[in-house]
């Protein structure tokens, strides 16, 4: 499929995402790296560069590096080595940054996901370590800027792409996939706001089979929504600045999410202007194939293998599959609720129908205490396939259910007779009672003669109009199927 074309010209982005690793202390000391202390509260002598102090590498952040690149099918380093990038912000104590260049421990790999009915691959250069630098703060001084240094030293993965992505919506979509991968195997919360998850487009437009465009980077975009609407922008603005005669300067831009528009920040850098070379103070990283193997061993079931293993355990279809593992607690809920009722697909219907709208509605996630447990979601179930309750008095009682106060048992015989009593006291037991039954078809028989004759005549709505009468009149209780039976026997 050939890719869209923007007012005649192909549009080109590649991404640099910078993931925060999920470690409790930095990357290269052991001060703390949780979101939200005071100012200057988390930064030790080493994040301060005060003289004297030297790095010393943090197990967890190339652990959790080597997980990614084992999840993307990267090539995993034996040997890689750290450098410092040399430049100056104030928030940069040093006067450099250490990272990685000529050497990453990550090389290689690709992301997939679906865009629409079609595949799409990205293909990754590289993941490789740094610490990020610290915060410079405006909002609260008058004429000056504050520093804190919390974030200093904090560890980063940066993730960088090839140019593969040809629109918007392709650049969003691998930005949500990359997102759901880092959080799904836990190396990184994947928090936006919080700055965890933040990515940097790098956008060029050019004419069908010309060589690539120069490049201008939109800066941390911290939201899917902005990241799309920024895109859509820097596209449009190029554009017409080659269509007005002017030519595309590299640089760094801003996305401004109140104007909607992209600003210029600074000319973009080179490698050859940070002055790239090897960090003396710290050893080359030598990662033998046993660490590897061992990192392998220990990680979670990665969401296309658990897909794979629903549509191949639970009959699930491959549309389910991809929709239950979006999550591990999406997929650990689906399990956890088909294994209480033991009707998967069942199961995966009420979790993507009722469960995930009730998500939506209340804008929580789905570990929180107001969802019912898997547990008792996979009773609910069986009472309506036992012919306890309706499926559409099922779903009112689940929504009732959806109270975080009501304390349930573990076990499935307490959760099956607390039911039980619930159905009771509000009148809610299915009506199967065919004599019953009988009485109020016959009611609505004789009090909606034009619906029989039409009927009668050959139209099909005719008859889906008496079952709804019926079923109001037994205030929801009835049995469905056996509504739909005693009617076409008696209108036979």
């Amino acid at each position: 499929m050939k890719p869209p074309l923007v007012q005649g010209y192909e549009v080109v982005i590649g991404f640099e995402t910078h993931a925060q690793l999920s470690t409790q202390s930095k990357i290269f000391s052991r001060a703390p790296t949780a979101f939200g202390a005071e100012p200057n509260t988390q930064a030790c002598a080493v994040d301060l560069a005060l003289p004297g102090t030297l790095p010393v590498m943090n197990l967890g952040a190339v652990e959790r590096a080597i997980e990614l690149g084992l999840a993307l099918g990267s090539r995993i380093a034996e040997r890689s080595v750290f450098a410092r990038k040399n430049y100056f912000y104030p928030d940069l104590p040093k006067g450099y940054q250490i990272s990685q260049f000529e050497i990453p421990v990550v090389q290689g790999g690709e992301v997939s996901f679906m865009l629409g009915d079609e595949k799409k691959t990205v293909r990754l250069v590289r993941a490789h370590l740094e610490e990020d630098a610290g915060k410079s703060l405006h909002e609260d001084f008058i004429g000056q800027s504050g520093i804190d240094l919390n974030r200093a030293g904090t560890p980063l993965l940066e993730i960088v792409t090839e140019p593969d992505m040809r629109s918007s919506d392709e650049a969003v979509a691998y930005a949500k996939k990359l997102h759901e991968i880092v959080t799904w195997i836990g190396i990184c919360d994947g928090n936006m706001q919080e700055g965890s998850f933040r990515c940097d487009a790098n956008v060029s437009v050019r004419k069908p089979g010309a060589a690539l465009g120069t490049r201008r980077e939109i800066k941390n975009l911290n939201s899917f929504k902005f990241m799309q609407q920024a895109i859509d922008y820097e596209v449009r603005w190029q554009i017409e600045e080659i269509e007005d005669g002017r030519a595309i300067q590299q640089a760094t831009v801003l996305f401004n999410p109140d104007t909607g528009e992209t600003r210029a920040m600074r000319t973009k850098e080179d490698a050859a202007d940070y002055r790239y070379f090897p960090d003396p103070d710290l050893p080359p990283l030598v990662i033998g194939r046993d660490w590897v193997e061992r990192v392998r061993s220990q990680m979670v079931e990665l969401p296309w293998v658990m897909a794979a293993r629903f549509c191949a355990d639970y009959g699930l279809p491959e549309y389910d599959a991809a929709t239950l593992t979006q999550s591990r607690a999406m997929a650990a809920y689906f399990e956890a609720t088909a294994k209480a009722c033991g009707q998967p697909k069942l199961a995966s219907n009420w979790i993507m129908g009722e469960v995930s709208a009730f998500l939506k509605r209340q804008q929580i996630e789905i570990g929180d205490t107001e969802l019912p447990s898997a547990n008792v979601l996979g009773r609910l179930i069986l009472k309506i396939v036992g012919g306890t309750i309706s499926n559409a008095i099922g779903k009112a009682l689940f929504q009732e259910l959806c109270d975080g106060s009501r304390s349930w048992a573990q076990d499935f015989a307490t959760i099956d007779s607390d039911l039980e009593a619930i159905i009771d006291a509000k009148g809610l037991r299915q009506m199967n009672d065919s004599g019953a039954l009988e009485a109020i078809i016959d009611e609505v028989l004789a009090a909606n003669a034009k619906n029989v004759e039409e009927f009668k005549a050959g139209n099909a709505k005719a008859f889906n109009a008496l079952v709804g009468q019926a079923m109001k009149a037994s205030k929801g209780k009835a049995n469905p199927a056996q509504v739909n039976e005693l009617l076409k026997q008696k209108l036979a």
